[in-house]
């Protein structure tokens, strides 16, 4: 007689429980990185129960196959839900450094009346004299900004890295809002 909750139910637990736990512990890491010190111990927390309660399942199941390919599988498609949550969620402040040869003006300008802080260093590149622009936005922001920067200079070369924070900076006005809820609580 065929084992239904032996070759079905505890692989489907095992794979879903793997997905959550898994999921879990990718936000974990992010928020980590990103110096969320309340939300990452308590993620932690549910990832490992979770964890535990599935290994558990598992070792009583031990000679299913069928567990252990759904606890893989689960694992890839968790590191998977979890990154697209994370960039659902577009938490936290990157630096975008854009290099121009010339006519920084209506950059900086663009920049500026969107609400965004504009700093601008003059500069040497392999082939002379360019201007650095450099911004610091919130990770929602930067479709609007390399928007920006890709309607004034199609072919700016443009970068972006994560910062973990900023303080004292110039804002769009909904930016603002949100530092400021988030430092008072």
């Amino acid at each position: 007689m065929f084992d239904w909750y032996a070759w079905v139910g505890l692989p489907a637990l095992v794979f879903f429980a793997r997905v959550v736990d898994v999921t879990l512990g990718t936000l974990r890491i992010i928020f980590t990185s990103r110096g969320k010190k309340v939300l990452a111990p308590l993620l932690g927390f549910v990832e490992v129960f979770i964890w535990v309660s599935v290994i558990a399942q598992i070792t009583k199941g031990a000679n299913n196959i069928a567990a252990y390919l759904a606890y893989a599988a689960g694992f890839a498609t968790g590191n998977y839900v979890g990154m697209l949550i994370e960039n659902k969620l577009a938490m936290g402040m990157l630096v975008v450094r854009v290099i121009i040869p010339n006519h920084f003006q209506e950059l900086t300008k663009a920049l500026s009346d969107k609400g965004y802080g504009v700093t601008r260093v003059d500069a040497h590149g392999s082939q002379g004299p360019v201007n650095l622009i450099y911004t610091i936005v919130q990770r929602k922001d930067l479709p609007e900004v390399a928007e920006i920067i890709q309607g004034i200079y199609p072919n700016a070369f443009f970068t972006v890295e994560e910062l973990r924070s900023a303080e004292h900076g110039v804002f769009p006005r909904s930016s603002q809002e949100a530092l400021f809820r988030r430092k008072v609580k």
